[in-house]
């Protein structure tokens, strides 16, 4: 298998099978068993043609005529994407590849010859096209993610966000210290071939490139670091958990914030990591296992369900709730294009577990509510209704390091474009005495 090829099935999926990228290109490229240098052409394949999609049928349909079906328009997709954005690709090995994929999954005897016109007359216009005006063709975003954004940021402030939505993302690992220090882990990972440097304002992470497969490193597999977004591990800086207190974790899975609480305690206290599904309890235990934290005790509840014996009994309660997502984009672009209708029910859900996991605060104790998303509805209004109900909790002041800074109100928002992070939401809520 070849790495358009890899790339193309994985593409085809994700519109005919719901498929997640990630998880389908990763599994593709194992049964394929791809080298390095292919696993990463595919990758930049698959992510590009996500990010660029709106604006590569855009400029696709300039020269195609009539209805394409997904077979010779991922074809297209996949030529043009190589045209415009990877210059180091020849032109004619873009368009006889795609020519290629066309000859070996379409039924249609005559869908090659198409390919191979469309992408020939896109060759021959494209120093004449210039991208539309239009922020969500031009940048692949549907119009109600666009508008939403525009509301928030005005159109410099969103066109900066989309923008650095369709960039390239580096690898943030999080030492974990209770193994070894930075510069350890930074000197081990140099010595195995990758590219490590302190991230700019975050202490003990690592911003990371040219991994390859991390798993398959020493390093990882002593334990020395996990894989975990600054903003998320800002997040657990944030509740501040310290050692010796019973921290609960009511959304764990897959054990980051867990991980993270459990290193800045000196894996000295207990950590309860809950998940409503009983095989990534197992996967936090794997995690927890590799990296030698022992106070993390995992289990399988549901958040939005009481425990009577938990009721008042923690220090910390730290509530990641399901969201929608929209923070990780750059990470997962096949997000934007999801059916935006289920997302509406979301705040019910998280305020429904955020008023379970206010029970288990200890008087004095804290609350940490996070998501990764960037709509207000999830983040802002989920809060104020928590509070508006919940007379005995009030935000507290957060400082943070720059360039995040303090947030006097008690939350704050994380933005790709502005931090270098996820998309994220931090509150943090105090029960009173």
């Amino acid at each position: 298998m070849t790495a358009r090829e890899a790339a193309f099935r994985t593409l085809v999926a994700c519109e005919k099978q719901d498929a997640w990228a990630d998880g389908f290109l990763k599994r593709t490229l194992n049964e394929g068993k791809l080298d390095g240098r292919e696993a990463a052409l595919a990758t930049r394949l698959t992510f590009g043609v996500m990010q660029n999609r709106m604006l590569l049928d855009w400029y696709v349909d300039r020269f195609a005529k009539g209805k394409l079906d997904l077979t010779v328009r991922t074809a297209l997709r996949l030529g043009a994407y190589q045209m415009f954005f990877l210059t180091r690709v020849p032109v004619s090995a873009a368009v006889n590849e795609s020519v290629k994929l066309t000859r070996k999954f379409s039924r249609n005897p005559g869908a090659s010859g198409l390919v191979n016109a469309v992408l020939r007359n896109l060759e021959r216009n494209r120093q004449e096209i210039t991208p539309p005006e239009d922020l969500s063709i031009r940048y692949s975003h549907p119009r109600w993610l666009v508008d939403a954004f525009l509301q928030r940021l005005g159109e410099e402030g969103t066109q900066a966000l989309l923008e650095c939505h369709n960039g390239e993302v580096p690898t943030m690992a999080q030492v974990n210290t209770c193994r070894a220090t930075a510069e350890e882990v930074r000197e081990a990972l140099t010595a195995a071939g990758v590219e490590a440097q302190p991230h700019p304002w975050l202490k003990d992470c690592l911003t990371l490139q040219g991994t390859g497969s991390l798993e398959q490193l020493e390093t990882f597999q002593r334990g020395d670091f996990y894989i975990q977004d600054a903003a998320a591990r800002l997040a657990v800086q944030a509740a501040d958990p310290k050692p010796g207190m019973r921290v609960l974790d009511v959304c764990a899975a897959p054990g980051g914030k867990s991980f993270a609480a459990a290193i800045a305690m000196g894996d000295q206290g207990e950590i309860v990591s809950c998940d409503i599904h009983s095989h990534k309890q197992t996967l936090i235990e794997h995690g927890a296992r590799r990296l030698g934290l022992n106070s993390i005790r995992a289990v399988t509840q549901n958040g939005k369900e009481r425990v009577p014996e938990w009721e008042g009994a923690f220090d910390l309660v730290i509530a990641d709730v399901p969201c929608s997502g929209l923070g990780i984009i750059r990470k997962k672009p096949d997000i934007r294009y999801k059916d935006p209708k289920p997302l509406e029910g979301l705040p019910a859900i998280q305020k429904a577990i955020l008023d379970n996991a206010g029970a288990y605060v200890k008087p004095g104790g804290a609350l940490l509510y996070s998501t990764c998303t960037l709509l207000e509805r999830e983040n802002e209004a989920v809060v104020s209704d928590f509070v508006e109900k919940h007379k005995n909790f009030t935000l507290e002041k957060l400082e943070l390091p720059e360039p995040v800074g303090r947030a006097e109100e008690g939350y704050v928002t994380l933005w790709p474009h502005l931090h270098g992070t996820d998309g994220f939401f931090i509150a943090k809520l105090r029960r009173g005495t």
